[in-house]
């Protein structure tokens, strides 16, 4: 697809998608409410939201929250007071499926397509290109952005009407809440129990307790590596929240979201909120005796 791409909200994730697409040869007009960032990415510089609305046949959105998303979209400058015809809005966010309905609806009536695409894999993930990405809308428009979103994804899958994607999105993240969750648990009482963590971690992932907190995540963590730039505590906590309103909006009784919204209200209320996910281990440690998994290694000493 020709054309400059505009994209809004270039912080962790968004940031480096925008350098994928610099990467594969597209022009991108961004903009985010902190200077530099459109830069910083190797994108053009705008002034607002709208400006980017008013330029790009093609434009994304990478933005914390359903608010946020809402207060961008609307407004005299928003980006639905220049949608028009042919226009493609991709919203990389996660976000209620419910306000993003809505906003399909509006966008709609000005002729243009908003494309809810939930977003797996992280930064690692990001920074290779190999996103995998949950698809909700109309499946013509998701073909004529596809060589835009192949750019940062690896997979793209296709989940239905308006809303599928976004719905997706919030299923996955309370499975990943709950395993980082329940691992972080499983670990410190590991180390309290005075087991060797390493191989703590080689006995769950050829178990049955294996997930993608014990393959991926502690295994640097215990190293102390934690991975920093990925979905904060704060984040976890909102996704989360949106799991419990989705599954009270279906009916479903939602009789494992309380586990993973003490964890991660526990990391934002000791200090954490800000800070990669992965540190609700700590915030756990702090609760159970000052545990860390890693013992930095003094100059010149032991660990």
């Amino acid at each position: 697809m020709s054309g400059r791409i505009g994209f809004i909200g270039l912080g962790n994730m968004g940031g480096r998608m925008v350098r994928r697409l610099v990467e594969n040869g597209h022009e991108v007009l961004g903009f985010d409410v902190r200077d530099g960032l459109a830069a910083e990415a190797g994108a053009q510089p705008a002034g607002s939201a709208g400006e980017v609305a008013a330029t790009c046949e093609v434009v994304l959105l990478s933005l914390p929250d359903s608010r946020i998303i809402e207060k961008v979209a609307g407004g005299d400058d928003g980006v639905l007071a220049h949608a028009r015809d042919g226009q493609v809005v991709v919203d990389l966010s996660t976000a209620n499926p419910a306000s993003t309905r809505r906003l399909a609806q509006q966008f709609a009536a000005k002729g243009a397509v908003l494309l809810d695409a939930g977003i797996s894999g992280g930064a690692a993930a990001a920074d290779k290109g190999a996103l995998t990405l949950m698809v909700g809308g109309d499946t013509e428009a998701l073909e004529r952005v596809r060589p835009v979103l192949d750019a940062f994804s690896s997979r793209i899958f296709t989940c239905g009407d308006s809303g599928a994607g976004h719905t997706a999105k919030v299923l996955n993240n309370f499975l990943n809440a709950v395993a980082l969750a329940s691992t972080a648990e499983v670990m410190v009482a590991g180390k309290k129990a005075g087991l060797d963590l390493a191989v703590l971690l080689d006995v769950l992932n050829a178990s049955s307790g294996v997930n993608f907190a014990t393959l991926n995540r502690f295994p640097r963590i215990i190293t102390g590596d934690y991975l920093e730039g990925g979905l904060t505590n704060a984040l976890m906590t909102k996704d989360v929240t949106l799991y419990a309103d989705l599954a009270a909006a279906l009916g479903v009784s939602s009789l494992n979201a309380s586990g993973p919204l003490a964890s991660f209200g526990l990391a934002n209320g000791l200090g954490y909120a800000d800070r990669i996910s992965n540190t609700v281990v700590d915030a756990i440690g702090d609760v159970s005796g000052g545990v860390r998994l890693h013992t930095a290694r003094a100059e010149g000493g032991a660990a």
